[in-house]
């Protein structure tokens, strides 16, 4: 994220973040021996009811085969069976982040104000989704 963006407007989460308690991490994997990894997602808690997509990330070799999709598939599912009734995210508001952003409007995410601990910024775009 620190290629494409500002760096007060980065809030990628490393490696000892994720790892924190209140992360739940997602990878998919290529099937055979080797399982070389295509991507990865994270879900933060925010409270009983509110969770943070984070870190949504597809390997360069992995995109278009729907990869980002079936991993924010398997994060709705375990967000809606933990009983949130809402997932958010942030991501950035530049053209390289358009296909994020295409992702999450397919899923019916929509604009939303910032939460939790953002602020405005206008390198930022946050999205919002309600669940049944």
């Amino acid at each position: 994220m620190y290629a494409t963006s500002p760096p007060e407007s980065v809030h990628a989460l490393d490696h000892g973040a994720l790892a924190h308690p209140d992360i739940s991490f997602f990878t998919a994997r290529a099937a055979g021996p080797e399982a070389t990894l295509l991507g990865c997602g994270a879900l933060k808690q925010l409270s009983p009811r509110h969770g943070e997509l984070k870190s949504m990330r597809t390997s360069a070799s992995a995109r278009g085969q729907g990869v980002a999709s079936a991993i924010l598939t398997r994060i709705l599912e375990v967000a809606r069976e933990r009983g949130y009734e809402r997932v958010s995210l942030e991501t950035g508001a530049e053209d390289y982040f358009e296909t994020a952003r295409r992702l999450y409007r397919r899923f019916g995410f929509a604009p939303c104000p910032p939460f939790a601990d953002y602020t405005d910024d206008p390198n930022s775009v946050y999205l919002s989704l309600a669940l049944p």
